[in-house]
Formats: C-alpha cells, structure tokens, sequence
C-alpha cells in the first residue's frame, strides 16, 4: 500500500472584515520499496523446496521464478506441498524466466542450486539481466571463483558464493580456530548419509582455515601414510575421517588433544531447514554488492573476538 504524506495550508481572505479560512489538502504519493524477487534454479531439490517455503514466509521478498529440469510445467507451490499453489509453474528455460522479470525492473535475487559445472554460466546470465546471484553449490573450483570475480568486476554487479548456509557450520569454524591456539593435536571426524561430497565442504573449510593460521598438527603422525588413518588436507596434519552410513545426520566434529585432555566440538545438520536462516540473511545481503565476488565464511584472519558471525568477506 503506498504511504500518502499529507500537508494541510491554510489561506486567509479577508471578506467584509470577516475572516474566513480555506483549508486546502495537498497528498504526494511515495511508493513503497518493492519485494526482492527471487529466482530459485533447482527449486526441485530438496533444499530448492525448502528455500521456496523460506522465501515465501519472509518478510520484503518473494518467489518469483522456480527453475529445474523436473516437475517442468507444475506448481512450485503445489511440488513443496505449499496449502496453496503459488500460480508459479517450474521451468527448464533461465533465461526466459531471466527476461520476463527484468522486464519488471524490480530487484532480484537467483540462488544458485544446480552444479559446479554450471554455476559461471548461470551467473554470468543473471548478471546480464541486472540480477545479483547467491551460490550455493559444493566443490565449486577456484578458477571458476576467479573468472566470476573479474566478470563481476567489470559488470559492477556483486555476487555472493556460500560455502555454507549454516550458521552452526560457521559457529563451529569460529570455535574451531579459538581451539587451535590452545591444542597442537587435531583431527577431524565427519559423517554422511551418502559419500557424494567426501571431504565435505565444510571439513575442507575447517581444515583449511586451520592451516591458514601457519601451525604445525600432530607432529608425531604427519608422516603416516596407512589409508586408515585418514585423509590429510593442507599442509599441516589435519586429518579428516568420513564415515559414510545411511540415516546418519550430517555431522562435523573437531577433535583437539593434548597429555591428559581431549576437546571436542560436534555440530549436526538434521534438516535442511537449518540452511534456511543463512539462505535469507545471504538473499538480504547480496542485493547491496557491488563487483565483487564474496563469501559468508567466518575467516581465520579475522582475530577480533567481536567480528561478527554474518560477515561477508571478499574471497
């Protein structure tokens, strides 16, 4: 509903020394600031489904645009088992569902669901169309991550690449480095339902953020070469285990040790909905980003104990 700012003046007419006053209403129109529209490519998914519902219950955005190679034709909402349709149908076509909402030049958003594969294409469109892109896809290579960034560079349209949406993942991450000053012992122990992702993303994040920081791991097993051991990732001795067994939860936990004391810390992804609250704050974000890419990781640079859980640094 647009929001009417009303003035009152008043004018006065002196007519046979009696005055009468005439009131006059002046009302300029201010139009609100429209919905963020968002593009959901993969909204078949699991997590495409689970974002629909998201979006469509936040506040200031809105579904409008639903892409998968499945379910073509049918009602997003009716495919997430939503009360009711959302008179949205699935696509296959990007960039036909690209043109038709810049036509309406409202801000948008696509979240990117789909593969490694295909992310700089898609981005690349969305960017064509004056639309900023939230990527959320594993094992996304670094060339791939540097090619986006000089082409959004020279479009001056931001885009943000998540690691993770999970805010227990970056919670963990940021324990995980306090720790790390403390321990000279780390291993990582993870599990999955099924080994499409082994070393998650999540454990390569950890690991990776640990070796940033120019320690040396478990001095007395670095050089063990038998399988069972785990696999090493980095430099520095972190190993990480994966166990593969169906109805597991997704689980990360970072094991740190020392003579006489173990420390560990343990976080599990029962539902997709926990993704949820990052995939909203990252939709939130990513509409202020200017020609850069970016990514919403808690860095092991960042020493400052108050650096916020929600930054989002340039990759």
């Amino acid at each position: 509903m647009a929001t009417l700012g009303c003035q009152f003046h008043c004018r006065m007419h002196h007519i046979s020394q009696n005055v009468k006053a005439k009131r006059f209403i002046s009302c300029s129109t201010n139009p609100p600031q429209s919905n963020i529209k968002v593009i959901i490519n993969g909204a078949v998914k699991e997590i495409g489904r689970a974002a629909v519902i998201a979006v469509t219950k936040a506040r200031g955005m809105e579904v409008a645009g639903a892409i998968d190679s499945h379910s073509v034709g049918e009602d997003i909402g009716m495919v997430c088992d939503m009360e009711q349709p959302l008179e949205i149908p699935v696509m296959s076509d990007l960039t036909m569902v690209l043109g038709s909402i810049s036509q309406s030049k409202a801000r948008a958003v696509v979240i990117d669901f789909t593969d490694a594969s295909t992310v700089y294409d898609n981005v690349k469109q969305a960017t064509a169309f004056g639309m900023r892109s939230v990527v959320y896809v594993p094992h996304i290579q670094l060339e791939t991550v540097s090619a986006l960034s000089a082409f959004c560079d020279k479009a001056s349209m931001g885009c943000l690449i998540a690691p993770t949406l999970s805010i227990g993942s970056i919670l963990l991450q940021q324990a995980a480095i306090s720790a790390s000053f403390h321990y000279k012992n780390v291993e990582i122990v993870e599990s999955r339902p099924n080994a499409r992702d082994f070393p998650s993303p999540d454990a390569t994040q950890i690991a990776n953020n640990l070796s940033n920081l120019g320690q040396i791991y478990n001095r007395e097993d670095i050089s063990t070469d038998v399988k069972a051991r785990g696999q090493v990732l980095g430099e520095d001795g972190v190993r990480v285990h994966s166990m593969v067994l169906p109805g597991l939860p997704s689980s990360t936990t970072v094991y740190f040790s020392r003579p006489g004391e173990v420390y560990s810390i343990k976080h599990d992804i029962t539902d997709v909905q926990s993704l949820m609250p990052g995939l909203i704050l990252a939709i939130r974000k990513v509409v202020h980003l200017k020609g850069r890419i970016w990514c919403m990781v808690w860095k092991s640079s960042c020493r400052d104990p108050n650096c916020s859980l929600t930054s989002f640094v340039y990759c």
